[in-house]
């Protein structure tokens, strides 16, 4: 059960995001920040699906990995990657070596790019699930999760089921699923207020 605790700090926040370090740094400074960058967007939803069957702290502790190995998640240059990428990435201790989730992320690449030329911007797209109540929910899934997740899955990505679409939307703001009572609630909620939405 997600409560609010008070940390040896002295600060309450969700109990997930208290510690270790590495944690506490993601949940005070990280989640839930509303972005737009569709580089960013990118990575959030990558590690997503890797973190699928795995705990988030095993994501973090490799995310310097991911990023090397995935050119920083520039959309463009994971598009070009060639299956003997693939089979060098297998063999890289220092991400998560699951051949489909890796194949994946080339594939999603691939089809982010073709919802940039739609729409303009990733962001876009996924911004457009954006609930009209953006309370705290704890729940795995939401209505909203679940047809964005038939949305991607519809264009072509895998590894985006509606409790990966979730978990990406609370990275990414698009709710705010900070307890109440935690310190981050307001600053996450100030924060989306003076957010420009891409469109």
């Amino acid at each position: 059960m997600i409560e609010v605790i008070t940390g040896d700090d002295g600060v309450p926040r969700c109990s997930w995001g208290d510690s270790p370090d590495i944690y506490r740094v993601y949940h005070d400074e990280e989640w839930g920040q509303p972005i737009a960058s569709d580089q960013v967007l990118f990575e959030k939803l990558c590690l997503e699906g890797f973190q699928a069957g795995l705990s988030w702290l095993t994501i973090l502790n490799r995310r310097e990995g991911f990023r090397a190995a995935f050119h920083g998640f520039d959309i463009d240059k994971v598009a070009d990657m060639t299956e003997t990428d693939v089979e060098t990435l297998v063999q890289d201790t220092s991400i998560i070596r699951h051949r489909g989730k890796i194949e994946s992320t080339i594939n999603n690449a691939n089809r982010a790019q073709e919802v940039i030329t739609e729409f303009g911007s990733f962001g876009a797209l996924a911004w457009s699930y954006e609930p009209d109540c953006v309370g705290t929910i704890l729940e795995p899934t939401t209505p909203e999760s679940t047809a964005f997740s038939k949305d991607l899955k519809k264009r072509g990505f895998s590894f985006v089921g509606p409790t990966t679409a979730y978990a990406f939307m609370q990275a990414m703001g698009i709710v705010n699923d900070h307890l109440p009572e935690c310190h981050a609630w307001e600053t996450i909620d100030q924060a989306r207020a003076r957010f420009i939405r891409p469109r």
